[in-house]
């Protein structure tokens, strides 16, 4: 058992880490160097501060019309999202796991809000997947994959709420939550996860169009 954590802690951590970075850097410049040969205009009308405020607004809880349209959508949406980011990034053991291997060290979250954040982002997971099982315009754009990203994003906050609580196996369950977590970050770059690399270039290209050629709102 301690040979295994040492393997998936160690090896298979950078291997997944290495695979993360190595892929969204692979997608952002092929999708560039695909832009630049074949809508090279797109260069042309691209805006440093209409692409920001576009960003800016749309991440800006109830700021669009959409986000207004649906509140519940909406603050379910940033409360998973924000603590699908943060809790990882400020936790404790995380925090440990990081000064042991780079010595580097940063402010951790309180425990109390770590562990609500965890719920926070499975019970994300839950509501996203009854809306896409019950919503007939979401069940339209769904496929296979998106309910398999689901289950890779809950994977490693179910695990990890377990081993903290230590209700079940808390060696295999460590173990597990190590794994999971190495399997969302190889798919970022080669799933629909790799919108957290695309949006914001993907919303300033549109906030720059809207803005600077349409000399209109984009939201």
């Amino acid at each position: 058992m301690v040979d295994v954590y040492t393997f998936v802690s160690g090896p298979l951590a950078w291997a997944a880490f290495t695979i993360c970075i190595g892929g969204c850097l692979y997608r952002l410049i092929s999708l560039i160097v695909l832009a630049y040969k074949k809508e090279r205009f797109i260069f042309t009308y691209m805006s440093f501060s209409y692409g920001l405020r576009s960003i800016v607004h749309w991440i800006t809880p109830f700021a669009t019309e959409n986000w207004r349209r649906h509140p519940v959508l909406t603050v379910v949406t940033f409360a998973f999202h924000i603590s699908l980011v943060i809790a990882p990034i400020f936790l404790l053991s995380h925090i440990v796991l990081w000064e042991e291997a780079w010595d580097l060290r940063w402010p951790a979250l309180p425990d109390a809000l770590a562990d609500t954040m965890a719920v926070i982002v499975i019970a994300g997971c839950i509501f996203f997947l009854v809306r896409r099982l019950k919503l007939p315009e979401v069940q339209f754009v769904t496929t296979a994959s998106d309910y398999v990203i689901l289950a890779i994003v809950a994977a490693p906050f179910v695990t990890g709420f377990l081993a903290y609580h230590q209700w079940v196996a808390y060696p295999y369950m460590v173990i597990a939550h190590i794994i999971s977590g190495e399997v969302m970050l190889v798919a970022i770059p080669f799933t629909r996860l790799s919108h957290m690399v695309f949006s914001p270039l993907t919303r300033a290209y549109m906030g720059s169009e809207f803005g600077k050629v349409r000399m209109a709102r984009d939201w």
